[in-house]
């Protein structure tokens, strides 16, 4: 929708690059300048930044729409939803015929369970385009979450006679069918989902869902083993394996993956408490022990692992600690009969005959009441067992409606996760600017290094970003900031951090428009415009320092990877097509500029393993893979230990299709902390 999509200003040149900090005059400020960086901040996700800029448009013109919508998308992303309704109003106060304000309101009040609400900005935005596929999309959502089902099968039929290949729409009337019971028709927008795209995560989970309702065990499997294939990082997906690889009893297969979690989370207390059941199964008793001992670590009120530990040291022979924890499920559920049995049987193994027998009458006093007259003399359900509990953050799957004297059975079952397939996260499709991604699963190289004015700190990786003309501008104190040369990070920035970014800019800014301002100042402005995500006022101050002198390395890398950046942000293609025929058209040319900027450091510092790196990611973002192995490799003669250049060679020769290659470049990264290495090998493999 092109709306939506940030429209980024065609060439560089038309952007000033002074752009002044929130304190300085509104008056000061071109807001639309301001809007099109803070859009261009935006496509990037550093949705905190590109608030920034929102605000200094809106101070300057708060009559405008855009901005409020912007930053309301902004806040959408960061799950501020209250924040992104009260924006999107504002937007629509000022212009009610921009049609993508109701629909990020609609999505931000249907996160909020304001659904009623929703539906009715979805209907303002169906009447100015009722053909709309994620207005149909989300209004059919909101009904079915409000059980308007025979509505939301009209706006889901709507929906998929216009889009007939909208694989998401499918899903979502199979997530439906299912909450209405039916199945047939569930799968039957599953697989037809399914067909349309392999890589719909929650499809096979819902498939996998239906399937394990119905015992077929090997089907939901499967699917379960498709949708890790898709998040190999997403623990939970493991954990419902595990249980559905229980129920076919392949035990090993269940333990794996329960290690497996736990290396991924290594505090995770369901697949911690279901690897102690499994162990204790296979009367693996001391590390049962173990990690029942682990989740109450983490969760001192867990009496289901606290019975269970209690059950592992009766059959341990540790009698003491045994009646220990069976003392603690008694105290705080009187009326849980099996504890009493369980307390009997340990008093009989110390000798304790008499003991034993009051247990046992206990709890036979406990069944006999409860079966006489069950509602005056209910039994104790400790809350493991009440249908739901909570493990973590996660939430356990019980349907309970058995007899209470099953109660010891629910207590040795395994756990799942709540079913993230049944439950269908809702999330917004609409892409803030063209660049397509795999919304599920993408494989990204190892980004690029730049000078910075922030650290990133201590990592895993042993790789020393020593850059011995940067070691000698910072032992000098050019400038009163510490420069450092860190891997180019696109998350969100701190407040904190930004205001101070922002004092810093408008600091470097005040020398240059005084005339006063060395190469090594105008390096500093380049620098906190490139943290601050504004590439042509950065590249401005650093032609500006170069101009003053041509063999500053460290301008030259900073300009390099400034014009490298601004390469990746491709402009959204506008109704005539133009701006992007106009980038096209220019790229090539940026391209050339980048690569003569690398080579310039090279010629000054042949022994910059970095400005070779760069030059390799920047081969290979052009889908030059030949050149850019032969970059990395370059980079990897000067330090065979740099992780990240294995890394991006591996998805090189990945690309080339020398999975041999790519195996022993991955393996090597990995040993070299780029953790992403070993989830790819697995996924490989």
């Amino acid at each position: 929708m092109s709306n939506i999509v940030t429209k980024l200003l065609v060439s560089l040149i038309f952007i000033v690059p002074g752009i002044l900090c929130p304190a300085s005059m509104s008056a000061q400020v071109n807001a639309e300048q301001v809007l099109f960086i803070g859009q261009n901040v935006l496509s990037m996700e550093d949705y905190m930044l590109s608030i920034q800029y929102f605000n200094q448009a809106i101070k300057a013109k708060p009559y405008l729409s855009d901005p409020y919508f912007f930053r309301a998308l902004a806040k959408l992303h960061l799950e501020d939803f209250k924040g992104a309704e009260e924006d999107c109003t504002l937007a629509i106060e000022r212009n009610k015929f921009k049609t993508e304000s109701y629909k990020v309101r609609g999505f931000a009040r249907q996160n909020m369970g304001k659904d009623s609400l929703a539906i009715l900005d979805y209907d303002a935005g169906l009447r100015h385009n009722p053909e709309d596929k994620y207005f149909l999309f989300y209004k059919a959502i909101a009904q079915s979450e409000l059980k308007k089902n025979d509505d939301a099968e009209q706006t889901f039929g709507k929906l998929l006679r216009i889009y007939p290949q909208f694989e998401d729409g499918y899903t979502a009337r199979g997530r439906m069918r299912i909450m209405r019971g039916d199945t047939v028709g569930a799968l039957a927008d599953l697989d037809k989902a399914i067909s349309i795209s392999k890589n719909l995560t929650n499809a096979y989970l819902l498939r996998a869902h239906i399937n394990a309702e119905k015992k077929n065990w090997q089907k939901a499997q499967d699917d379960m083993d498709m949708a890790i294939r898709l998040e190999p990082q997403e623990v939970d997906l493991y954990i419902n394996r595990a249980y559905i690889r229980y129920n076919l009893d392949d035990y090993f297969g269940a333990m794996s993956d329960y290690n497996y979690t736990l290396e991924l989370q290594p505090y995770n207390s369901m697949a911690l408490f279901n690897r102690a059941l499994l162990r204790y199964e296979v009367k693996d008793l001391n590390r049962a022990a173990e990690d029942f001992k682990a989740v109450l670590k983490y969760e001192p009120e867990n009496f289901h692992a606290l019975y269970n530990l209690g059950l592992v040291d009766m059959e341990r022979k540790h009698h003491k600690e045994a009646l220990q924890s069976l003392e603690k499920i008694t105290r705080k559920y009187p009326r849980f009969y099996p504890a009493y049995y369980a307390k009997a049987e340990v008093l009989r193994d110390m000798g304790n005959m008499r003991g034993a027998m009051q247990m046992a009458h206990a709890g036979d006093e406990l069944v006999a009441r409860y079966v006489d007259n069950p509602e005056r003399n209910p039994l104790d359900r400790p809350a493991i067992a009440a249908g739901k509990t909570h493990t973590g953050d996660n939430k356990t799957v019980f349907n309970e409606d058995e007899d209470e004297l099953e109660v010891m059975n629910r207590f040795n079952q395994l756990v799942t996760v709540a079913d993230r397939g049944a439950e269908a996260s809702l999330t917004y499709n609409e892409k803030v600017k063209g660049r397509v991604q795999d919304r599920n699963l993408q494989v990204e190289q190892e980004p690029e290094y730049v000078l910075s004015f922030i650290s990133d700190g201590e990592t895993l990786r042993n790789v020393s970003n020593y850059f011995k003309e940067l070691d000698d501008f910072n032992q000098h104190k050019y400038i009163s900031d510490r420069v450092y040369l860190e891997p180019r990070q696109n998350g969100n920035t701190d407040e904190v951090l930004l205001n101070n970014l922002f004092r810093r800019a408008e600091y470097y800014e005040d020398l240059k428009n005084d005339g006063h301002a060395s190469a090594a100042d105008l390096l500093g402005l380049g620098v906190v415009r490139s943290d601050l995500k504004n590439y042509p006022a950065a590249l401005a101050a650093l032609d500006s320092a170069l101009v003053r002198n041509p063999d500053f390395v460290v301008a030259i890398m900073a300009r390099a990877a400034v014009r490298q950046a601004s390469l990746s942000v491709l402009p959204a293609q506008d109704d005539s097509g133009m701006a992007a025929e106009l980038h096209r058209n220019s790229e090539a040319h940026q391209l050339q500029l980048v690569l003569a900027d690398y080579d310039k450091a090279l010629q000054l510092n042949p022994r910059l393993m970095f400005a070779w790196f760069n030059k390799g990611n920047l081969f290979s973002s052009s889908e030059d893979y030949t050149s850019a192995i032969q970059s990395y490799s370059e980079a990897l003669k000067i330090d065979p230990n740099f992780g990240p250049a294995y890394y991006n060679r591996g998805l090189a020769y990945l690309h080339m299709g020398n999975k041999r290659l790519a195996f022993s470049d991955l393996s090597k990264a990995g040993e070299l902390g780029v953790i992403p290495s070993y989830n790819l090998l697995k996924r490989m493999k």
